[in-house]
């Protein structure tokens, strides 16, 4: 039995042009900034994103913190949305590691922050305050159903705190499905945000790693903050090398992640006993929920391992699917087959 996994598009798998670059890529020190596979892949990453220089780290996690701990030293704050992932999935690495204090404001159903909270939020200079130094963003965002940020919405909360010299750093680890999704080119979402961070392990489908973008400067700090935490690879160009091939033909195809997400989240519309919120289904992601006196969160899910189906609980009665690289058309309409029986009890 094929299994269709629908819980994150980290599970995808590297394309066989991936594995023929990382069997043949080049390769060198990368600490020693000797690797030139490395070297080419944050060239590319630098120039996708119009920004200075870029800073190939191993994961999401580490590419937000290693952009924390550059933008704000101990003791100072940043503001971020509530349902953040920086805020809620990085094991609070922010505090623990950088001795960072968050400060939280709502975030609204399409992933923005109230300009006005965002203003109210930023600290006064007074000597019992922390000093604000930094505001977050995500694009896409993933607790608000994959939301995209437009191009409108992240320049007006850059002016914003550009106005108070507060600099701004972009979550953007599915940017490219923003930008997709906006059909915009990617530059547009990240203008003016001062650092931006993007996953390859998602919808770019690579094995591992992200990149951080931002100013010669920044990244040129920034390297210290990897050094860090732990992040200084050696010869990595041979992951390096997966990373090159995503940029240069995995980016486009999105656009087919985004409809089967709508087919899949259209099909579990008309399907009794679920609760889809159309108009929140941007991307690559559909969040539901289990109608109360229907099935019971465990029953539900084992149904769907019983039909070769995985998808993520992410609350009482709720959860995610994601679509990705390896699921095609015919499987979302597998996985509608197994949700329906599962529901009506077969």
């Amino acid at each position: 039995m094929k299994i269709i996994d629908l819980r994150s598009d980290t599970v995808t798998l590297p394309t066989p042009a991936m594995r023929e670059a990382m069997y043949r890529a080049e390769v060198g020190d990368d600490v020693f900034g000797e690797d030139p596979t490395v070297n080419r892949l944050e060239e590319m990453a630098a120039e996708r994103m119009g920004k200075e220089a870029a800073l190939f780290v191993v994961s999401g996690t580490m590419a937000n913190l290693v952009c924390l701990l550059t933008h704000c030293g101990r003791g100072d704050e940043f503001i971020v949305g509530h349902l953040a992932h920086t805020f809620l999935y990085e094991v609070g690495g922010s505090a623990a590691l950088g001795g960072l204090h968050p400060h939280t404001v709502p975030n609204r159903p399409d992933g923005t922050l109230d300009l006005k909270d965002v203003e109210s939020a930023i600290r006064g200079d007074n000597i019992h305050f922390p000093r604000t130094r930094l505001i977050c963003l995500e694009n896409t965002h993933n607790r608000c159903g994959g939301a995209a940020l437009t191009v409108e919405y992240t320049d007006s909360l850059c002016r914003l705190a550009h106005s108070h010299r507060i600099a701004v750093h972009l979550d953007g680890a599915r940017i490219f499905n923003a930008a997709i999704a906006l059909g915009v080119d990617v530059k547009e979402l990240t203008r003016n945000v001062d650092s931006v961070a993007f996953c390859l392990s998602k919808g770019l489908s690579c094995p591992v790693g992200s990149l951080v973008c931002g100013s010669a400067e920044f990244i040129a700090e920034a390297r210290r903050s990897r050094k860090m935490v732990g992040g200084g690879m050696r010869q990595a160009g041979i992951i390096a090398a997966a990373g090159v091939v995503a940029l240069e033909e995995m980016v486009d195809r999105l656009a087919e992640d985004h409809a089967n997400a709508r087919r899949l989240a259209e099909g579990l519309a008309e399907i009794p006993g679920l609760s889809v919120d159309l108009e929140r289904v941007q991307t690559n992601i559909v969040y539901f929920d289990l109608i109360e006196g229907s099935l019971e969160t465990d029953r539900f899910l084992a149904g769907l391992r019983e039909g070769g189906v995985k998808m993520l609980s992410t609350g009482p009665r709720r959860f995610r699917a994601v679509t990705h690289y390896g699921i095609e058309a015919a499987d979302i309409e597998e996985a509608l087959m197994v949700v329906r029986r599962v529901m009506e009890g077969g």
